[in-house]
């Protein structure tokens, strides 16, 4: 298996997880003399059959990111580089919003307000994040569909 099947695997393995809980939700409770529309105990068998393939796959999804590497790094590494710069991105691209802002006057006594950033120096920084973030992240896919899934 590749590690973007076992990435994809994990992705659906987290929704069946998240469904399996809403539906034991709606049958853990029934009116006496009721039938439940599903078996819970059934639900918590394949919830528990899915919590324990997604702990195996979540071990050998870290130990393969930890051992494989990309550009000199391991994929862990680039993976908190791609987190890093996006938080980062984030912020740099509210500060272009809020740099931006033109605060008018209505006469010419009222208070003046100024941005201490140039927006458009902060939109370059910006730009050139959201770049870097699309490079790592081709880098990763391509990785991640290369690579043979690490397992135990």
């Amino acid at each position: 298996m590749k590690l973007a099947e076992a990435l994809q695997e994990r992705a659906d393995l987290n929704k069946k997880i998240e469904e399996l809980r809403r539906r034991l939700t709606n049958v853990v409770l029934v009116q006496e003399g009721e039938d439940p529309a599903e078996d819970p105990a059934e639900l918590l068998k394949e919830l528990e059959g899915a919590t324990v393939r997604l702990e195996q796959l979540m071990a050998a999804i870290n130990l393969t990111n930890c051992r494989t590497r990309a550009d000199g790094r391991t994929l862990t590494e680039l993976i908190a580089k791609k987190d890093a710069l996006t938080l980062k991105l984030s912020a740099y691209r509210d500060l272009v919003y809020t740099a931006g802002q033109n605060t008018s006057r209505a006469r010419g006594t009222e208070i003046r307000v100024k941005a201490l950033l140039k927006a458009s120096d902060l939109q370059r920084e910006a730009d050139s994040m959201a770049k870097e973030i699309r490079e790592l992240d081709n880098l990763l896919q391509e990785t991640n569909w290369k690579t043979k899934l690490i397992e135990k």
